[in-house]
């Protein structure tokens, strides 16, 4: 039993089962023994690989579309440069070196990271060392400005509360004990006012997550993004609504049991990109859903690939096209991973997406 898995069996006979969201933000947030507090999860050595890491074309990319963006609205002197969750800061590493040489665009932003683990602000100190970067625990407290944002593998982490369909409403999943074993187990079926327009596309024993702390972060990201200008970019893996368990554990590259070992495994669970496009819809416009693979290619990635290519050979050359292959194939993360974008009403959608 993990320190963790201690804790959270004595809170749970204390108080009862609890939602698999509060059971996912003790596993990851808990300030002793949560993961992301604990540890630097990324690369070989860590749990997993994000596209940042496989490539430097991926941060690249989006760096020029957010560029491009800022040009396309008339070149704001002030502006935001944001990332929220930017692991080893190696994305916002990317898209800077990627804009450098776009006139005035250095000078005009300032660079906010939102993070809350500090181990990995230590990593992102040591990813811009010659950068004046702002750290936040929330985004509520990035400057009011034009804001230009990413956020790669973010909501995917985001607590979610888990409903099974049932003919009397909807159960609640909940983390329960069995001796000294947390299980899983439902509470007795209710109706759900929040879920009632998911009963026609639902039967008996579907699963719905919902994300509660998504519709906050997102229409706080957007409400900025109506008021002031700019652009948000999300790429994460989900679909357009949540349907069926999403939840996994990763632990050294490999899935593992969600409640094996808390606090030492990664816990992710599938976007619902319907939820990011409804949350921003009253403050800015929001973009069709875009597959990963498709989004990098009508940003000029495989013309990138192809002029990296020209100075390697050998091994070095083989590693660059898997990674091209992985970023855009619809076999890899081309497909699964999704990407939406938020940008001003009456403006034309960011580069990339229709």
């Amino acid at each position: 039993m993990t320190p963790l898995a201690g804790i959270l069996a004595r809170r749970i006979r204390a108080e009862g089962p609890i939602t698999v969201a509060d059971y996912m933000a003790e596993c990851l947030l808990h300030p002793e023994h949560g993961y992301y507090a604990t540890r630097d999860p990324l690369g070989a050595d860590g749990d997993f690989t994000t596209a940042p890491e496989i490539s430097q074309m991926f941060g690249e990319c989006l760096g020029l579309a957010l560029v491009q963006a800022w040009l396309d609205q008339g070149r704001p002197p002030q502006v935001v440069l944001a990332e929220i969750g930017p692991g080893r800061g190696t994305l916002m590493a990317d898209m800077l070196r990627a804009t450098r040489a776009v006139p005035g665009f250095a000078e005009a932003m300032g660079v906010h990271l939102v993070e809350a683990s500090p181990v990995l602000r230590e990593k992102q100190r040591q990813a811009l060392p010659d950068v004046e970067v702002t750290w936040h625990d929330r985004v509520e407290t990035l400057p009011e400005a034009p804001l230009f944002l990413v956020a790669n593998e973010f909501f995917d982490a985001l607590p979610i509360r888990q409903f099974i369909r049932d003919p009397g409403g909807w159960r609640e999943r909940r983390v329960a004990l069995e001796g000294e074993a947390l299980v899983f187990g439902a509470t007795d079926p209710a109706p759900l006012a929040d879920l009632a327009h998911r009963l026609e596309d639902t039967g008996p024993g579907d699963m719905v997550e919902i994300c509660p702390s998504l519709p906050p972060i997102a229409g706080e990201v957007a409400r900025r993004v109506g008021i002031h200008g700019g652009v948000a970019i999300f790429v994460d893996y989900g679909d357009w609504r949540s349907k069926g368990d999403t939840l996994q554990a990763l632990k050294a590259h490999e899935y593992c049991d969600v409640l094996a070992e808390p606090g030492l495994a990664d816990l992710t669970a599938h976007v619902d990109f319907e939820a990011l496009a409804k949350a921003a819809a009253p403050h800015a416009a929001v973009t069709r859903m875009t597959p990963q693979g498709v989004l990098l290619e009508r940003l000029g990635i495989t013309a990138r690939a192809q002029v990296l290519a020209r100075g390697l050979s050998g091994a070095a050359l083989e590693s660059h096209i898997a990674a091209h292959r992985r970023l855009t194939h619809p076999e890899e993360m081309g497909s699964l991973f999704k990407s939406i974008a938020y940008h001003p009403k009456g403006t034309p959608p960011p580069p990339g997406f229709d």
